[in-house]
């Protein structure tokens, strides 16, 4: 029976402390399983399902090239991206839809400015109005519009879920993730998102970071965990939090809207972690902090990256406070 994660099947993972004093909580659920599927650590309900929006993305993107379609380097990477929009991403994209013979007039993404600062003001500048290809799953559309064009299926109507290449990427997901869907609704850029449990995502995770290492693994999703460590700029962006997490760690890093991340490392080793209020600014100090209480990834590794993904709490300015690891989260340590 599929039941969605509620405060009643969450535990307190992470802390925003303000000049000592608890400020906000974050909630949710975090489970790490090993190569094999068995759960190492649980906190919360894994079992409960939740949307996993953009986590989605590599399994989506593993659907699209058993629909035949030849995605190679960034280009992988992009399809399994919720990018920053810069120019060098929109670029990117647009070589994909040119592969396809089409343009940015067949996404059906939504328009968006940049979130990059500097391709943000270069547009501005000289456009002067968003377009679909700065929007953060113009790749993933993309890469939808490419498996279209390669199969002879419709392109004015990809996002209906009855749609061929949808109902590929559903039994796909459904296939990695052993979940059957609680629901399906529609994500922020337009495309159908399943309802699945945590766990599930979680391994799927498994299965697509120990791919490049298993010969028995699909070479497709070998391929896809390869391009995204390969290509971490294209995943996110320069700088930011997946990709700096994948440049220094060698760790699949992947966010989702309202506070899903998923987290893999090549000896197959992951954590899916969902907070219950949205707010993704402590999944990936969850998320790292489990794995490497796991093993999976070097404690003093992590320990280095944190303050360069992890957000500050300021005051005028100034570090006023910090964001930690919640009571539950440090039991585990401390056991």
């Amino acid at each position: 029976m599929s039941y969605p994660l509620t405060s009643q099947r969450s535990e307190e993972l992470a802390i925003v402390e303000r000049n000592g004093w608890a400020e906000s909580r974050h909630l949710g659920a975090a489970v790490v399983v090993n190569a094999d599927g068995t759960v190492v650590t649980e906190l919360g309900d894994a079992r409960a399902s939740i949307f996993p929006r953009s986590t989605l993305k590599p399994f989506q993107t593993l659907a699209v090239m058993r629909a035949g379609v030849p995605l190679r380097g960034a280009h992988v990477a992009l399809a399994s991206a919720s990018h920053v929009g810069s120019l060098e991403h929109q670029s990117a994209v647009l070589d994909m839809l040119h592969l396809a013979g089409l343009d940015e007039s067949a996404l059906q993404c939504p328009t968006a400015w940049p979130k990059h600062s500097e391709s943000r003001i270069e547009m501005a500048r000289t456009t002067g109005e968003p377009n679909r290809l700065a929007f953060n799953c113009s790749g993933k559309h993309a890469a939808f519009l490419m498996a279209c064009v390669e199969n002879d299926w419709p392109i004015e109507n990809y996002l209906d879920p009855k749609h061929p290449l949808q109902q590929a990427i559903l039994q796909t997901i459904e296939e990695v993730t052993g979940s059957s869907f609680a629901n399906v609704a529609v994500d922020g850029c337009g495309a159908p998102v399943p309802a699945i449990e945590l766990l599930g995502l979680a391994r799927a995770t498994s299965m697509l970071a120990a791919a490049p290492g298993n010969k028995a693994s699909d070479a497709r999703a070998a391929t896809i965990a390869t391009a995204m460590l390969d290509y971490p700029w294209a995943v996110q962006g320069h700088g930011e939090e997946n990709t700096v997490v994948m440049e220094e760690l060698e760790v699949i890093a992947k966010l989702g809207a309202e506070g899903v991340l998923i987290l893999g490392a090549p000896n197959g080793t992951a954590c899916a972690v969902k907070m219950l209020d949205g707010n993704g600014r402590a999944a990936t100090l969850v998320g790292l902090t489990l794995l490497a209480n796991a093993g999976a990834v070097s404690a003093d590794a992590v320990r280095d990256v944190l303050p360069k993904v992890v957000p500050e709490v300021l005051g005028g300015g100034k570090p006023e406070g910090r964001l930690t690891l919640a009571r539950p989260v440090l039991e585990l340590l401390e056991a």
